[in-house]
């Protein structure tokens, strides 16, 4: 029983800790600055949440605390990236 509960609390623990560090658009969009390639951008982001392909077209998405990051890659090459809201609809 005490195994489980130590299991249970350094799960929570571990949970806690990872849920503080989400990171912004701005964030991404300045760790992907200089990335032209797909290697590149795996390399600054590390894998994307989504990978949408139509032939030699991909978007790869990168969630973040406010929204999300869309780029676009062609072949090999990195050619357009943009951001989108946080999802959330505000009232008038």
């Amino acid at each position: 029983m005490r195994r489980v509960l130590a299991g249970a609390a350094l799960g929570l623990l571990v949970l806690t800790l990872l849920g503080g560090c989400g990171r912004s658009k701005e964030d991404i969009v300045q760790k992907a600055r200089g990335a032209s390639t797909r290697a590149d951008l795996e390399k600054a982001l590390g894998r994307p949440t989504d990978i949408a392909k139509l032939g030699p077209l991909e978007r790869w998405t990168y969630k973040a605390d406010n929204g999300e990051v869309v780029f676009v890659i062609v072949g090999d090459t990195v050619t357009l990236q943009a951001t989108g809201g946080s999802g959330e609809k505000k009232s008038p």
